[in-house]
């Protein structure tokens, strides 16, 4: 990932090698992910006793004991080595686990820096370089994190301690801060689906405890995004930030800030226009809509940037986009749906012409709708226009009996509509019809007689004749 706000220097060049460097075998990219501490000898704990085993007011020590333990870090690359150890470790966060999730009076003030230390060591490593050319996350299996064994278990530990009832944010906010945050944001790009997914439950606690973070939060993915669009097109986390992002828009005050309708605009928008706009669509329609349902006004905007970044050349993009489309008309006021509603039947009806059935299809699939068709029918004397020539001329000429058959319906409900303007429409496109079908031979004739005049131009060249 190339630098950023959210991008601490260390992580773009580590060792030598930039982001940009060509990626060697999947097990060497496995074993760059998974941070250790190299050892002369082999690691050995201290095995501590159990908690349950050890009085109430000794508990929170030993507990203490133990968290500091688990920043022991071990090479999970060579599955032979520690192997007693890693499971010691293993079952240590397994009890750290269950301690905090039934436990009351443990969450004394040094008990924050000892977690937040204790997390930080095994969560924040570099992220092995990531060369899009070579990675395709819709067809490459993803590298999986080695250490997961201990990773998951301290994530676990972590959303238990945030989601604690004794927990307070006025002491944590000394040690969860804006570079903790940043080094959570960073690990978004982890090939690993369960990192992210857990990643995504801890940037929700986070975001839903500590006021003082939320714009800061919102500011770095707003980054995150930026660069993903306009530099690298490569980031594994966007589905994860969006699905967070869906649930922080839903809890926005009205009327809404200038800044998050700029966000919506300015970088929600261009989320579309990216190679790999499948992975994160669902997400991405969600938030915009969640946008919509807040500010009504919002839908002009919306609907001519979807408009103006709709895809030329890529039919999988213009079902996805035809289907956000539907979800945004779902929920669009009548007046909204005035002031764009000739745009984007213009827009509908070039897709009913595609040659591409699932984008003929899929736009066809708006008259099923009942609440569309409310709209449509309100509207017919302007959408009917818009949309005849296309309908008629295809119901005669498609290649798909499907397609046809749809075709069909649609006209047969615009002639219930509006019958009168149906017939104008009918009797009007026949009409020019037959005046393309006049000129057309109008100028055939006249390349006939061209062809004819040069024909007998050459015959009288050949005869020695000069023509005058």
């Amino acid at each position: 990932m190339s630098s950023s706000p959210t991008t601490p220097p260390s992580v773009d060049k580590v060792d030598g090698f930039t982001r940009k460097s060509v990626r060697k075998t999947r097990q060497k990219r496995a074993q760059s992910s998974s941070q250790f501490r190299s050892q002369d000898k082999p690691i050995d704990l201290v095995q501590l006793p159990l908690l349950k085993d050890v009085s109430p007011q000794e508990q929170p020590e030993l507990f203490l004991k133990k968290v500091q333990q688990c920043c022991t870090l071990f090479d999970f690359i060579d599955t032979l080595s520690d192997l007693k150890m890693k499971e010691y470790k293993r079952t240590t966060l397994n009890e750290l686990v269950d301690y905090v999730t039934v436990s009351r009076g443990y969450l004394t003030e040094q008990t924050y820096p000892e977690v937040v230390k204790m997390v930080s060591y095994n969560i924040f490593r570099t992220l092995p370089p990531s060369d899009s050319n070579e990675f395709d996350p819709e067809e490459d299996e993803p590298t999986l994190e080695a250490s997961w064994p201990h990773l998951q278990l301290v994530y676990e530990f972590f959303i238990r301690f945030l989601e604690s009832q004794e927990f307070q944010p006025s002491i944590a906010k000394k040690y969860i801060d804006q570079k903790f945050v940043l080094q959570l944001l960073e690990l978004f790009d982890s090939e690993d689906p369960r990192e992210r997914d857990c990643l995504k439950t801890v940037l929700h606690r986070i975001y839903g405890k500590f006021l003082g973070l939320r714009a800061f939060i919102r500011k770095q993915i707003n980054n995150i995004f930026l660069c993903f669009v306009y530099e690298t097109e490569h980031f594994n986390g966007v589905a994860e930030l969006l699905e967070i992002l869906g649930s922080i828009i839903n809890g926005f005050a009205l009327p809404l800030k200038a800044e998050h309708k700029q966000f919506l605009v300015k970088v929600l928008l261009p989320l579309h226009t990216v190679k790999s706009l499948s992975l994160f669509h669902a997400q991405l329609a969600y938030c915009i809509v969640q946008f919509l349902e807040k500010d009504p006004t919002l839908t002009e905007p919306v609907i001519r940037g979807l408009l103006k970044f709709w895809p030329k050349t890529c039919s999988q993009k213009e079902v996805m986009y035809l289907g956000e489309l539907e979800e945004i008309l779902d929920v669009i006021e009548p007046t909204q749906f005035v002031k764009i509603q000739e745009p984007l039947f213009k827009q509908i009806a070039r897709c009913v012409s595609s040659p591409h059935f699932q984008v003929a299809e899929r736009a066809l699939y708006y008259w099923n709708n009942e609440y569309i068709m409310s709209l449509i029918e309100e509207n017919s004397s302007v959408i009917l226009p818009i949309m005849f020539a296309s309908l008629y001329r295809i119901s005669k000429d498609h290649w798909n009996p499907a397609i046809s058959a749809l075709i069909y319906n649609v006209l047969k409900a615009f002639m219930e509509m509006n019958s009168a303007l149906f017939d104008e429409l009918a009797a009007s496109y026949k009409s020019e019809r037959q005046r393309e079908k006049k000129k057309d031979k109008d100028r055939e004739d006249l390349w006939r007689k061209l062809e004819d005049l040069e024909l007998k131009r050459g015959i009288q060249n050949s005869d020695g004749v000069i023509p005058t």
